[in-house]
């Protein structure tokens, strides 16, 4: 395949599947946009792999998704691969250097979806998190730029965890039918719940208070994220921070979204109005850079909530 087909195919994946994201990358240079369709397209096919096989026996869909990151590891190795996406992606690793490592930490969660149902413990998830979701925050530094890559490692990571709570928080239910729950064990304890009780909520698509409390507790950790991650917007180039400060207000503002439905997202699923979006957008455009970040959604104590507070 031609270079220039495989980032139109990668491109083509991030606008049908990414759509806050997408809407995010617009506002990138045009130069580097190509390079972050690649790398979306990367994780996406591979997370389709994982997720839209389910017919498959669980033996078969590992070994697709092994076949899948076999082709990847050749075409590191400069062997020719014939594949619709690898190409951009061989060619945006090697113009950045990108981090093999980070690459190969992704690969190892998605493997985990298809054995790992349940987390114990945030720790736990955190483990997971790190490859499915932390490691692309660090994939994306070179390309969106920075004066000091070492300073703004971290809360790229922790944007990376942000966004990838926010959804796990939203989509409760939607990965209930997957057979999986990304909520630690731990914290459902905390509220005298199991995954039996987030299973009834589904079946009845009606949250209980208890549960409510709990996406609520979930809600106020994913702000602790985005706080820990809000400096390193100002950290990027400036001709990228609109860009991420698009990105990181827009998934934020789905915590206001959840909150509005009283932390209740078996009821309906959150998502930030298109005119909001818009508006969110050329705001960010029109935003000096280095101006900070706002944190997002309600503020929240996880203490308060466990207490019966608000």
């Amino acid at each position: 395949m031609e270079l220039s087909e495989s980032y139109a195919r990668c491109r083509e994946l991030h606008r049908e599947h990414g759509r806050t994201y997408y809407l995010a990358t617009r506002l990138l240079p045009a130069w580097k946009r190509r390079h972050v369709h690649a790398l979306y397209g990367f994780t996406r096919h591979a997370d389709e792999i994982v997720d839209r096989t389910e017919d498959l026996p669980p033996q078969r869909r590992a070994e697709l998704l092994t076949e899948w990151s076999d082709r990847f590891l050749a075409g590191l190795r400069g062997e020719p691969v014939d594949d619709p996406l690898l190409p951009a992606v061989l060619h945006t690793i090697a113009v950045f250097d990108l981090d093999l490592a980070d690459f190969d930490a992704f690969l190892r969660s998605m493997a985990m979806d298809l054995t790992v149902t349940r987390y114990p413990t945030y720790d736990d998830l955190l483990e997971y998190m790190e490859g499915s979701a932390a490691v692309i925050g660090t994939m994306m530094l070179p390309i969106l730029g920075t004066d000091d890559r070492v300073a703004a490692r971290e809360p790229a990571r922790q944007l990376g965890f942000a966004f990838q709570l926010t959804n796990f928080t939203r989509d409760v239910a939607e990965d209930l039918e997957r057979g999986r729950v990304y909520l630690p064990e731990e914290d459902l304890a905390r509220f005298g719940l199991t995954a039996d009780d987030l299973f009834a909520c589904a079946d009845r698509r009606s949250a209980t208070p208890e549960v409510a409390a709990l996406i609520e507790f979930e809600t106020a950790r994913a702000q602790e994220h985005y706080a820990a991650a809000a400096d390193g917007v100002t950290m990027l180039s400036p001709a990228s921070q609109a860009c991420i400060r698009t990105a990181y207000l827009l998934y934020g503002g789905i915590l206001d979204e959840v909150a509005a439905g009283r932390y209740d997202v078996f009821e309906r699923r959150a998502t930030v109005p298109n005119r909001r979006r818009a508006g969110v957008a050329a705001r960010a455009l029109l935003t000096p850079a280095g101006t900070p970040v706002p944190l997002p959604g309600p503020r929240l104590d996880r203490q308060a909530i466990l207490a019966g507070g608000r």
